[in-house]
C-alpha cells in the first residue's frame, strides 16, 4: 500500500511539472519543438504511472504464510562491514 502511495504523490508531481511546462510555452520561455518533446514525455510517465497503479490496486494482498519464512530463519546471519 505504502508503494500505491508513493506512486500516487509520483503521479501529482508529474502532474505540477506538465503544468509549469505549459505555462513555460505559453510564456515563450521554452522552444516549440523542446514543448512538444517534453508534453510527450510527461503523457508516457504519466500512461505509465496510470497504469501501474491501476495493476496494483487490482491485485489483492496476500498474506505471506509463516512457513515460507523458515529457510530464512534457518540463515546464519551476522552483521558485515564494508571497511
Amino acid at each position: 500500500m505504502d508503494y500505491i502511495r508513493m506512486l500516487y504523490i509520483s503521479y501529482g508531481s508529474v502532474c505540477k511539472s506538465e503544468t509549469q511546462i505549459l505555462l513555460a510555452g505559453d510564456l515563450d520561455l521554452i522552444e516549440k519543438d523542446e514543448l512538444g518533446t517534453a508534453k510527450k514525455d510527461i503523457e508516457e510517465i504519466e500512461r505509465i504511472l496510470k497504469a501501474m497503479i491501476k495493476s496494483l490496486q487490482n491485485k489483492p494482498l496476500k498474506p505471506c504464510p509463516l512457513e515460507s519464512l523458515a529457510p530464512l530463519l534457518q540463515l546464519n546471519w551476522r552483521r558485515t562491514t564494508l571497511f
